[in-house]
């Protein structure tokens, strides 16, 4: 990345009031301009990376979030205290809270970001549409009206037609957000996403607003200061998303014609001076199949794609925030920004693509980053890091530069080819189905990509073969080494059972052969060479090498469709119903939101029972078969921890 001009003015100590890798992300930056940096952590965050990585760090308070990362009071003093003269709220918590913006400047401490004002304006996304408009930007037909009875959304729901799109009327990042494709899912939609949204930013507020089905989801990234200069660096496609959270993105977007984009560059401009806009914004679009955008939204802070930007203009983003944030202009004039080559982002996530992309918790046992020609790597964890159920579950942006698409995504698939994370369960194999898609390949995009081939991106590999190296590894590692034993006139035979990662269960066969070799189940020879790094794998005349990590209680595998976690399965009395049991519990720790059944109602297999809400997003629990409600222990509000029992059933005669 360029470096910037030299001004006059310049922050001293910027307190980061965030956590993981945007915070990690922003010191870099500070630290590379002789900005000191103060970091502040909950409990759960005493050793988190952003700790170690700053000049000073300060406790602030409990692991959930609305004690510590929320508190804003709790990090003013700090500020105060360390003598900061800057604050960066990163992306999430504080970041789009006007009140901490202006509270910031009431203790003259620059908030680096827009102003209190701008956040209001477009932080309601009903006045946002507004203020659009009258600035002639396009706009989706739709509600945005403070009346908010059930009456009268639906009666605009009617108007505006179906399939829609409920959306929270403040905030982001796919939360408080429902498509409704029929009129009798409206009422249900509405329900949900205010109760999400009045979790996830304090207000229920909802707007309505026509649904494309083949739209692409394209955003501008617009820069602007305070003596009147405003420009716009690039474009960025975000259409592969799920639940309407992003899952790669990439710069520029493709397929847009030079007209089209600047189109969208100058109506993102006037979005900003519309709003006198200061710092860095996006301003979000929905582009149509006949080219048309239509504006979504603007998010007036550093957006979590913003890397990819950097990499085609070669400008660092937050260097220009800190440096408009001290007072001075813009560095650059529109005419002198350029965009070179290509680049994409995905995000790693710890979550289970095979079980409805739960997010996980656990240990990161073995963790190695590619390293290469075009590839960057922005986290906040590191080996041994404990994964929890307080944050985001975002591990890493993975991101690559090339001169074409072509050769960026080729990168992209060595990157993600070469990542090795072991420990707990995360997203690396979706993605890379994702990047390898032919569809994807020829840039065939829209917001309903991932659900259109979610077949083929979540189709189960077979692995029963890592099934037999975990059966090897705990025949080794018994003392002594491998002991085939004696058997008469027969071959010794081993029979072993593990679950994964994924609630798989495997039963593996071993009998053996000759020496080190074993036959499996499925008729493979095998022999296994285990050193401190990685497995060697022998079968039927192939050989294989897969990074590793063993303990007492798991085997974990990297393996070329991501990591597999492998435990000796322990057996439960069949009468204690444990699949039906298990089914009904907290799948980690979290909120209870509410019950949607009786005691003494009957339910049917799949039908809703309660809901829960962890890590930011609701989950529903669904009956496992045909039962009866004998027992609701749970009420709204309610803290769980995982393995909870959060209902209970009794099967029906």
């Amino acid at each position: 990345m360029s470096q910037m001009q030299t001004h006059t003015k310049a922050l001293t100590k910027v307190l980061v009031a965030n956590r993981g890798e945007i915070a990690c992300r922003v010191m870099a930056t500070c630290r590379q301009l002789g900005i000191a940096t103060v970091a502040v952590y909950s409990d759960a965050d005493r050793h988190a990376q952003h700790v170690l990585q700053a000049d000073q760090a300060f406790h602030i308070g409990a692991a959930e979030a609305k004690h510590s990362y929320l508190d804003f009071d709790k990090i003013l003093a700090v500020a105060t205290q360390a003598g900061c003269d800057g604050i960066h709220p990163g992306y999430g918590f504080l970041s789009e809270n006007p009140d901490f913006a202006r509270a910031c400047g009431e203790h003259g401490i620059a908030f680096i970001g827009p102003s209190a004002h701008a956040i209001e304006q477009m932080g309601s996304k009903s006045a946002a549409k507004i203020i659009m408009a009258d600035a002639a930007v396009p706009m989706l037909p739709g509600y945005h009206g403070d009346d908010q009875s059930d009456a009268v959304l639906t009666a605009e729901a009617e108007k505006i037609g179906y399939p829609l799109l409920v959306k929270a009327a403040f905030g982001g990042g796919g939360k408080g957000m429902r498509i409704v494709e029929h009129k009798d899912e409206l009422q249900n939609a509405l329900d949900s996403a205010r109760r999400e949204a009045q979790s996830a930013f304090g207000n229920p507020q909802l707007l309505l607003e026509r649904y494309l089905i083949r739209a692409r989801h394209v955003e501008v990234q617009v820069f602007a200061d305070n003596h009147g200069n405003a420009v716009y660096l690039s474009d960025r496609d975000c259409s592969l998303q799920r639940r309407h959270q992003k899952v790669v993105e990439e710069a520029p977007a493709p397929g847009v014609s030079d007209e089209l984009r600047v189109q969208m560059g100058e109506a993102s401009v006037r979005a900003a001076q519309a709003i006198n806009y200061s710092g860095a914004g996006t301003v979000e679009y929905l582009l149509d199949e006949q080219g048309r955008f239509y504006f979504m939204e603007m998010n007036t802070r550093l957006q979590v794609e913003h890397p990819v930007t950097e990499l085609v203009t070669g400008q660092d983003l937050v260097a220009w925030q800190l440096s408009v944030a001290a007072g001075n202009p813009l560095p650059l004039r529109q005419p002198q920004i350029q965009v070179q080559g290509h680049a994409f982002e995905v995000r790693l996530y710890a979550e289970d693509p095979q079980r409805e992309f739960m997010p996980a918790t656990g240990t990161i046992k073995k963790l190695r980053w590619p390293n290469g020609e075009g590839m960057r790597v922005d986290t906040g964890v590191a080996q041994g890091d404990t994964i929890t159920a307080y944050y985001d579950p975002m591990l890493a942006k993975l991101i690559c530069y090339g001169d074409n698409r072509s050769q960026a995504l080729a990168r992209m698939g060595q990157m993600l080819a070469d990542t090795q994370l072991l420990g707990l369960s995360h997203n690396l194999p979706y993605l890379a189905k994702v990047i390898r898609h032919p569809q994807f390949a020829a840039a065939e995009l829209d917001t309903g990509f991932l659900g259109r081939y979610q077949t083929e991106l979540l189709a189960g590999s077979d692995h029963s073969l890592a099934a037999s190296i975990a059966g090897l590894m705990q025949l080794q590692q018994q003392p002594g080494g491998i002991n085939p034993g004696w058997r008469l006139n027969a071959p010794a035979t081993v029979r072993l059972e593990f679950s994964d990662n994924h609630g798989e269960h495997h039963l593996v066969e071993l009998t053996h052969q000759q020496g080190e070799r074993w036959m499996d189940g499925h008729g493979r020879v095998l022999q296994l060479m285990v050193d401190q790094h990685q497995l060697e794998l022998e079968h039927n005349g192939q050989i294989s090498r897969f990074g590793y990590h063993a303990d007492e209680h798991s085997i974990s595998l990297q393996l070329s469709d991501g990591a597999l976690e492998l435990s000796r399965y322990q057996h439960q009395a069949e009468a204690d119903g444990s699949a039906g049991a298990k089914a009904l519990q907290a799948p980690m720790n979290g909120t209870f939101i509410s019950n949607l059944v009786q005691v003494g109602d009957q339910v049917s297999a799949g039908q809703a029972l309660v809901v829960m809400e962890a890590m930011k997003m609701e989950y529903t629990i669904k009956a496992p078969s045909d039962s009866v409600v004998i027992k609701l222990p749970f009420a709204s509000g309610d803290l769980i921890s995982d393995g909870t029992a959060l209902i209970e059933l009794e099967a029906s005669e």
